[in-house]
């Protein structure tokens, strides 16, 4: 049994879903090819998420903060070294930013990166996981469908990933991936132990583990615009 075929046992892909992108032309934008199990992957599920948590990068995704061909993932890149380098202790980085990848966002704002050694060959790479550019870092030594099946499944338990995440059967909810705040993207990374430090410092009856309710997301934004 593939990977793919076990992803889309636990999670049916929608019965419709966009047509495939370009792949030659994305990876030339990209100038590098892409591992052959994410783009079976996006051909298959199109834009979405995964238990309401779990956003892949697209191609050409509307969206700037979701565009794999977009500024994110180089962004994104250059922003790990800056945050390491401003904190008090800055920690050790299990990669070298130069070999990560950006192609994908969760719910809590950690990032999923491919560890993009060999370099040229793109169905070799793992996948690393971060909790908003700053310590601590998880990585999985398999495929970036593997690691969907691992952790949908309940094998793999990511550190920084909400407790309650499977408390539902996993699932897959198609989505445009339009956003009305794309400037989201560009604001500097912000840890989530920080939004719940301002949660409960403001009345909110927010758990240690689990996800942040959308609505406590957005007052934090709206107190901290920068």
């Amino acid at each position: 049994m593939t990977s793919l075929t076990a992803l889309t046992g636990l999670c049916p892909p929608p019965a419709v879903v966009p047509p495939a992108p370009d792949w030659p032309q994305v990876e030339d934008t990209l100038g590098r090819g892409l591992p052959q199990d994410y783009k079976d992957l996006i051909t298959t599920y199109g834009p979405g998420q995964f238990c309401g948590f779990i956003t892949l990068y697209q191609p050409h995704a509307p969206s700037e903060w979701a565009d794999l061909t977009g500024p994110m993932p180089a962004r994104l890149r250059g922003q790990i070294e800056e945050v390491r380098q401003a904190a008090r202790h800055p920690w050790q980085l299990p990669h070298s930013p130069e070999n990560l990848l950006a192609m994908g966002v969760t719910g809590n704002g950690d990032y999923l990166f491919w560890v993009t050694q060999p370099a040229d060959t793109p169905d070799q790479w793992t996948v690393a996981v971060n909790e908003a550019l700053r310590a601590p870092w998880f990585t999985y030594n398999g495929s970036l469908t593997a690691f969907l099946v691992s952790v949908l499944s309940g094998t793999t338990s990511v550190p920084m990933f909400p407790k309650d995440l499977l408390d539902r059967a996993p699932a897959f909810t198609p989505s445009t991936l339009e956003s009305s705040t794309p400037v989201a993207a560009a604001r500097t990374p912000v840890s989530t132990r920080a939004i719940r430090d301002w949660a409960n410092a403001n009345g909110y009856d927010l758990p240690e583990r689990g996800r942040i309710p959308i609505e406590i997301i957005e007052a934090w934004k709206q107190e901290n615009p920068s």
